[in-house]
This record gives C-alpha cells, sequence and structure tokens, in this order.
C-alpha cells in the first residue's frame, strides 16, 4: 500500500520538468502479467546464471505482489478487474478471479491483492463483489494461492484493500464510513487480533513490531504489538514538519536500518497558494524519535524509495524550484548537490542513471544534458544515458464504474545525446526492487518482465 507524493493532483507522481512544471495523473505502481512468453533456465555449472521469463496480454494495473514462490497483481480486461496469481519461477498463470473496488481513492491507484500466511501454506486476499441482496456490497477474500480455492470472506461495506503486515493481514475497512477502522486478521482464518477506530496503512511490521500511518487531519505513526495492538510509541508527523500537512499531495515511507524514512509531499489547490507543508524525516523504529528533518525538498520521479536512494529538489522560500540534493537516508546528511544555476533552461525530463551517481535532463529526440554529481559539474548528453518515464501524459483506464484511476508509469533507456530510445535492456534496481532475488518490472506495452538474480535479497523499489 502506500501513496505516490507530490502532484498538484491527488494521487499523480511529481515529474519535474525543465519548465517546472507539475504533471497530473496518476502514475501508480502497476506490473502486467500473463500467460508465459518466453523463458530461460539454466542447469548444471550455469545455474548461477540469471534465469528470465516475459508474460504479455494480462494488461495489469495494480502494483504487483510477489513472496512465497507467487506474484499476484490485478489486471483490467474489457472494463473489469481481475485478480492474476503466477508462479513465480516460470511465469505459469495458476489463476484468475474477478475483483472490485467498493470505497477507494483514486490518488491510492488500482489495489493489488495481498499475499499472506506461512511459506508452505500461502493465501491471495483481495477484494470481491458480493451478489446477494443487502448493504454490503463486497468482502474481502482469501484463497489458496496455487488453487484459488477459497478459505474464508470477511463481509464489508468499504475498504482501501488489504496488505500482509508482518504474519499477519491489515485492512482498512468501511473507509467509506464514520465507522471506519483499521483490523489485523488472521490470515489462516480471518478472525480479527485487534484494531483500532479510523484509516490506517501499515508502513513496516516485522516479528516486534508493526507500524502503521494514521490518516487524519493531524496524521501520526504508531508502533504496536503484532499480536495484541499494545501501543509501543505515537509520533505526531507534525512534531518532525510541522503544522500545516495536508494528505492530498501524498506520501511515502520506507526502512532504511532502523530507521523509517517519510516524506510528506506539497499540495495547494490553486496556483497563486502557498505549499502545505512538505519534506522529509526519519524515525527511530525502536522509540519514535525523530533522528533528522530535511524540510522543503520534494521527491523526483522516477527515483527509488527514499529509504534507498533520496534523489530531492530543493524549493526556495517563494515556493521554486531550486536545485537538485541527494541525501544519506541513514542520517539525512547531503552526500550530493547540483546548483540551481545547473539546471537546464530547456524543456526536459528527469532521466536517471543505473547508479545515483549524477542526474540527466532528457529532450526526446534532441540532445539533452548530464550533471556528474561526483565531479560536482555538468558534462555533455552524448555520452550518458538515463531512465525516463515513456510516458509524459499517461490515459486514464477504462474501469467500469470506477473513473480517475490510471496504471503504472513504465519507465524506458534513453540516450541522452539524442533524446531517443536505446535498445530494451533491464531497469535499474532502484526501480524494480527484488523479491526473493527476483526484479519483476512492466514495459510500456504492459506486458510484465521478470529477471532472477541469485543472491540477491528483497529488497523495495520505485513503488516500495
Amino acid at each position: 500500500m502506500g501513496r505516490p507524493a507530490g502532484t498538484a493532483r491527488p494521487g499523480g507522481a511529481v515529474h519535474l520538468a525543465g519548465s517546472a512544471r507539475r504533471r497530473g495523473g496518476a502514475l501508480l505502481a502497476a506490473l502486467a502479467l500473463t500467460a508465459l512468453t518466453g523463458l530461460t533456465a539454466c542447469s548444471g555449472e550455469e545455474a548461477a546464471e540469471p534465469r528470465s521469463w516475459t508474460a504479455a496480454g494480462l494488461n495489469a494495473v495494480s502494483k504487483v505482489v510477489a513472496g512465497s514462490g507467487v506474484a499476484a497483481v490485478t489486471g483490467l480486461r474489457n472494463g473489469t478487474l481481475q485478480t492474476n496469481v503466477l508462479e513465480l519461477d516460470t511465469g505459469r498463470r495458476l489463476w484468475s478471479k474477478p475483483t472490485a473496488m467498493f470505497g477507494r481513492l483514486p490518488g491510492l491507484g488500482v489495489q493489488p491483492p495481498a499475499i499472506a500466511g506461512p511459506a508452505g501454506r500461502p493465501l491471495v486476499a483481495t477484494v470481491e463483489q458480493v451478489t446477494t441482496r443487502g448493504p454490503v456490497k463486497a468482502a474481502l477474500v482469501a484463497r489458496e494461492a496455487r488453487t484459488g480455492k477459497e478459505r474464508w470472506r470477511r463481509p464489508m461495506h468499504s475498504t482501501f484493500g488489504p496488505a500482509r503486515c508482518g504474519r499477519s493481514l491489515c485492512v482498512s475497512e468501511n473507509t467509506a464510513l464514520k465507522q471506519a477502522r483499521f483490523v489485523v486478521l488472521d490470515p489462516a482464518t480471518g478472525k480479527p487480533q485487534w484494531g483500532v477506530p479510523g484509516i490506517s496503512e501499515v508502513q513496516h511490521a516485522d516479528a516486534r513490531r508493526i507500524v502503521i500511518f494514521r490518516l487524519a487531519r493531524h496524521p501520526v505513526l504508531e508502533s504496536r504489538d503484532p499480536r495484541t495492538g499494545k501501543l509501543h510509541w505515537r509520533t505526531s508527523v507534525e512534531d518532525a514538519l510541522g503544522s500545516g500537512i495536508t494528505l492530498a499531495g501524498g506520501w511515502t515511507f520506507g526502512v532504511s536500518g532502523d530507521s523509517l524514512v517519510g516524506y510528506m509531499a506539497p499540495y495547494r489547490t490553486r496556483p497563486q497558494e502557498r505549499m502545505s507543508t512538505f519534506g522529509f524525516f526519519a524515525l527511530g523504529l525502536a522509540d519514535g524519535q525523530v533522528r533528522w528533518v530535511r524540510p522543503r525538498q520534494v521527491r523526483v520521479y522516477p527515483s527509488g524509495t527514499p529509504a534507498t536512494m533520496l534523489v530531492t529538489r530543493d524549493v526556495n522560500a517563494q515556493d521554486g524550484y531550486a536545485g537538485f540534493t541527494v541525501l544519506d537516508p541513514a542520517t539525512g546528511r547531503t552526500t550530493a548537490r547540483m546548483p540551481a544555476t545547473a539546471v537546464p533552461d530547456t524543456n526536459w525530463w528527469l532521466a536517471l542513471p543505473e547508479r545515483p551517481d549524477g542526474v540527466g535532463f532528457l529532450t526526446r529526440n534532441q540532445p539533452g544534458h548530464y550533471y556528474d554529481l561526483k565531479a560536482g559539474k555538468p558534462q555533455p548528453g552524448k555520452s550518458h544515458k538515463g531512465w525516463a518515464f515513456c510516458s509524459s501524459d499517461p490515459k486514464p483506464l477504462r474501469i467500469t464504474g470506477a473513473p480517475g484511476f490510471y496504471p503504472a508509469a513504465a519507465v524506458c533507456h534513453y540516450d541522452l545525446g539524442t533524446g531517443r530510445r536505446t535498445q530494451n535492456t533491464a531497469p535499474p534496481s532502484w526501480y524494480t526492487g527484488s523479491t526473493e532475488g527476483w526484479r519483476l518490472w512492466r514495459d510500456e506495452a504492459g506486458n510484465l518482465n521478470a529477471r532472477q538474480t541469485p543472491g540477491t535479497t528483497t529488497v523495495a523499489g520505485m513503488y516500495g
């Protein structure tokens, strides 16, 4: 779960252009999966070589989730949403079922499924429509990950969708009612373990704690015991960044070592208004104490999660965009900086290299620019390449009864010297992330591509 942050329109991702223009549209996490079209596997002496597969035709529109040997994603077909579950090692589709959204906000993107339960008996939880008469139209349904067999269902009025939280399954239910609450469920039975009033999102979970972000006029972060819900600590986001925060701009969280790194994005309803309070901060997971704060800096897209790759852009006192700054997620300190005077005057789109050691400025089908952060000076774009969004003007999804939702923005590889795309290649890990050594990414055509890198761990990518 989680909300992409930093757009003038709720739910959109910041796509900084040279004119300091802010593109709307929810560029949200989506990865496409379907029937296997290609598979390479190695054995014997070549066992350490990467395996890969490509699946096309499913038109996935949600963030993909993976774990316990399966991958799950919400797809779109003829205006109807479907939950699709695939075998992670091969890309073979295991099963699919209709799914629906009731009460989810467009800025959150299409809800993905959730994979929960023990590794030997994983379950996939999704929201499905209830066909019987009455006020309850939805149910959270858990099915066996391998077979799709239903194990339990929990009726609810409205919801943002389920998410895995450690060994449990978490969901905010009745989100469209005053009686909204956040509940932690036993994934094997669907029975509630504990809950708190209001709407919350899980930002981190381990054996000792579940950290939730409580969505309210004055948002707070809380750490609670995974089994009992006992409160460990509570920290107001305003304690870190100050008053004037609004959730309309978006938010992002990630874990760096023993810290939770957070970002609240700016928002304003009219150009003449001042931006709401925004910036980055970090809390200690053990005690909730504020460790560092970097106000008035915005997250740029595309880029990695703030917990692993903190590329930001400065905002001056007049709410105008300035230079770029790279931060150390562990300390919040500046590790590299690009002055505002080095930002090109031409209309450009951000293009980042494989490693965050430079900032590229793409001008499509024309020579662009590149700034070497290590050397601290601009360089000719002709000798550099970078990853940028394939499209700067995404089209809304045609979901029956649910307008205003967008798919994820795929990234493409560009030659900054020419402004043209290069031959297709695997996007960097800061975009794809990794689950059980598998990197999964959606290309511009909506296909899902997967590549296994032996020895890698599970790490978060651009969309958390």
